[in-house]
């Protein structure tokens, strides 16, 4: 994650993956890979708690409002909405240490982590500017969502439908979730280019005090907000949203659901 936030807000200096790699090694040792892993997991926890509870409950409350025959014909658009509505309850969440994971990981010496990050971010901006990224957070996020569940979803009904003959219910739990890992990693590939522009805008604004988003794409330029870093963030995206659907299914087999 540090790693690719290097590529995204310093073009100059991190040209390549290959070289970024050897330029962060070379500057911060091999602990500037895990440079902000405090807020990033805690903010992350919290948005993943959000994202997928709310999302069974939109989910449901969505077809409860359509009715039974509209919720299996539409159910795509209950899929959608229902992943963009917990998604802005999601960010929330997520905002404040978003702000502090970017400012820790961007700028050494900043602060080591959370604890210090946090205090000093907030005797810099105030309070709501732990919430200045949060627009472009939902630019990034909501559309991220809205296909990370939409095209899970879709790609795991194909699976069953056409490449396993054997119904889902009568599958054995690892082949399930074998599907389900499988069908998160092709979904987040999905959600890592849907979400990249406003990904970059987001880690541009909460490194630079005061910056716009005319600034990032004065520095980046229209291309690089587009595709800048995007190789590096398929594959830590698609990996992430594979294991975050395998561990959901895992719990939902656990608890019987």
């Amino acid at each position: 994650m540090n790693a690719c936030l290097k590529f995204q807000i310093d073009p100059a200096k991190y040209k390549s993956i290959s070289s970024g790699f050897g330029v962060l090694l070379k500057e911060q040792g091999f602990r500037g890979f895990f440079r902000g892993w405090v807020p990033t997991l805690l903010g992350y926890s919290a948005q993943g708690a959000c994202k997928f509870g709310f999302y069974e409950f939109f989910k449901k409350y969505y077809s409860d409002i359509a009715g039974p025959e509209y919720a299996a014909k539409y159910k795509t658009l209950i899929y959608l909405a229902g992943s963009a509505s917990a998604e802005v309850i999601a960010d929330v969440a997520l905002c404040p240490f978003e702000a502090v994971k970017v400012r820790v990981q961007t700028q050494p010496g900043f602060a080591r982590g959370l604890s210090d990050g946090l205090p000093r971010f907030v005797k810099s901006e105030g309070a709501l500017g732990l919430y200045k990224g949060i627009v472009p957070l939902w630019g990034r996020q909501i559309p991220y969502t809205m296909m990370k569940f939409a095209s899970f979803e879709t790609v795991v009904e194909m699976v069953y439908k056409y490449a396993i003959p054997t119904p889902k219910d009568q599958c054995s739990n690892p082949l399930q979730l074998g599907v389900s890992f499988a069908g998160g990693y092709i979904a987040g590939v999905f959600c890592a280019i849907v979400s990249h522009p406003a990904d970059n805008l987001v880690s541009f604004l909460n490194n630079a005090k005061g910056a716009t988003v005319g600034d990032a794409v004065k520095k980046l330029g229209v291309w690089g907000l587009f595709t800048r870093g995007l190789p590096l963030r398929i594959v830590m995206i698609g990996t992430l949203t594979g294991a975050q659907w395998g561990i959901y299914d895992a719990f939902k087999v656990m608890v019987g659901l």
